[in-house]
């Protein structure tokens, strides 16, 4: 009898611990995926996209989420390389005008050159751009808010420069393939920023340059002293940036045909706000890819949320930035009570 009992009881234990073993392995998956930050984010999303459905009966239909997935691209991209910036403690202001610049380059090479080189040559001037202001920033020390700011001016001025102060017309139709064909019934230019943010999340999390990047911004003197290529990987972020800048313009003008000098004005305040927003500290070391990808869908959302209420233009600026405010403090006075 007792022989029974405890084969009885090993089979429960033996059970119980398979139970427990799958439910350990679901929850590090989740776990790896997002962090507790994450998921008071998400929970935020969720609730402004309730709360919006209420206020416009279109919010949650196909067409709109689409749109919304659609309105996400141009400053999710530029938002993936100010994540790996901010990341390292510093800022990347010349975001909108590099774009603004590689725009004008990829309109005029498009006059020259086959789509796939205009397309590289653009990327490559954004990824040149972020090098030199890496290079002034890691190597020789400046500020990186004084430098991008410097860059912001010159690249603007390059792209009325080379312009000649009006837009490129003329864009190839054939460019605009890029955003309107899908790919296993996702629009192309959702698909590829899903897998660009899926690249993001696996180079940050997996690789030595992702946790160099991470202990840079935590403590880059701790991180030197460690062995760790702090010059490399402090300029890396700035190069990613740049390339990212010029890449999402060019799903910008693949929309509409037609390059702007004036194209990513302010684009910088966004992708900040979406980075801050997701839960990344502007003094480095805190902040990751998924949680940018989730503070660039709130952005979205209560912007499109709000052209479907009809709320004007000039006020949605107020709204927007108030519920930022709001959203970061609520954040702030939950992690310090989670921390006591």
């Amino acid at each position: 009898m007792v022989e029974q009992t405890n084969t009885a009881s090993g089979a429960d234990r033996s059970q119980a611990g398979a139970s427990s073993t799958n439910g350990f392995d679901m929850g590090t998956m989740f776990k790896r995926i997002f962090t507790r930050l994450e998921f008071r984010m998400l929970a935020l999303a969720l609730l402004i996209a309730v709360a919006l459905s209420f206020a416009s009966p279109y919010f949650l239909t196909q067409t709109n989420i689409f749109n919304i997935l659609d309105q996400s691209v141009v400053i999710g991209l530029v938002a993936i390389g100010m994540t790996f910036v901010i990341l390292t403690g510093g800022i990347d202001l010349s975001v909108g005008s590099v774009a603004g610049l590689t725009g004008i380059v990829l309109g005029l090479a498009l006059q020259d050159y086959p789509i796939p080189v205009a397309i590289m040559m653009a990327v490559l001037a954004g990824a040149g751009i972020g090098l030199v202001s890496g290079i002034l920033v890691a190597y020789f020390g400046l500020a990186a808010f004084v430098v991008t700011l410097g860059v912001m001016a010159i690249g603007r001025s390059l792209a009325y420069i080379l312009s000649g102060q009006t837009a490129i017309s003329g864009i190839p139709s054939s460019l605009s393939d890029i955003v309107y064909t899908t790919i296993l019934g996702i629009p192309a230019n959702v698909f590829f920023l899903g897998v660009m943010y899926l690249l993001a999340w696996l180079y940050l999390t997996y690789t030595k340059g992702g946790r160099t990047i991470y202990a840079i911004g935590s403590n880059k003197e701790a991180a030197r002293a460690a062995g760790l290529s702090v010059l490399f990987y402090s300029i890396l972020p700035y190069v990613v940036s740049g390339a990212f800048s010029a890449v999402a313009i060019t799903f910008s003008i693949a929309q509409i045909l037609s390059a702007d000098p004036l194209a990513g004005n302010l684009m910088e305040l966004d992708a900040i706000a979406a980075v801050v927003i997701g839960g990344a500290s502007l003094y480095g070391g805190r902040g990751s890819i998924i949680g940018t990808l989730i503070g660039v869908l709130i952005m979205v959302m209560i912007r499109n949320g709000l052209n479907l209420m009809g709320v004007s233009p000039f006020w949605q600026g107020s709204a927007i930035g108030s519920i930022i405010i709001l959203a970061l403090l609520v954040e702030r006075l939950v992690s310090s009570r989670t921390d006591r």
